[in-house]
């Protein structure tokens, strides 16, 4: 299990990347950050697929339909998460912060709560 979260790791903190040189330039300087959420996390929940299916969890579990379909259920709970992030944090009715604020849950809690359901559930 070390070995996958090591991977896991690695492989998250790339696709929060990605997620975060798309996110934020568009939140801050195009659209509504929380439609930059969705353009967002869909590329990099597309990427996720494939680099988590092929990297962090290799060698553990099957793959199937099922498989896939439990990996876009935990991504979608990702995705609640991120959007409830930046409502509550930047659009909603409370703080108005910057559009980076969001991105401080995006590398710390989702990322925790998504390889935890992919683990023992998605690619179990």
């Amino acid at each position: 299990m070390l070995g996958q979260l090591v991977r896991f790791g690695f492989t998250g903190l790339a696709l929060t990347g990605l997620y975060a040189i798309i996110y934020w330039p568009l939140a801050t300087y195009v659209m509504n950050p929380n439609l930059a959420v969705v353009i967002a996390f869909v590329v990099a929940t597309t990427a996720g697929r494939y680099a988590h299916g092929a990297i962090s969890f290799r060698g553990h579990g099957t793959r199937s339909r099922r498989t896939i379909r439990r990996f876009f259920t935990v991504q979608g709970l990702g995705f609640i998460m991120q959007q409830g992030f930046t409502w509550v944090l930047v659009t909603g009715p409370f703080f108005h912060g910057p559009t980076w604020w969001p991105l401080v849950p995006a590398v710390s809690v989702v990322p925790l709560v998504t390889f935890w359901l992919n683990r023992y559930w998605a690619f179990a």
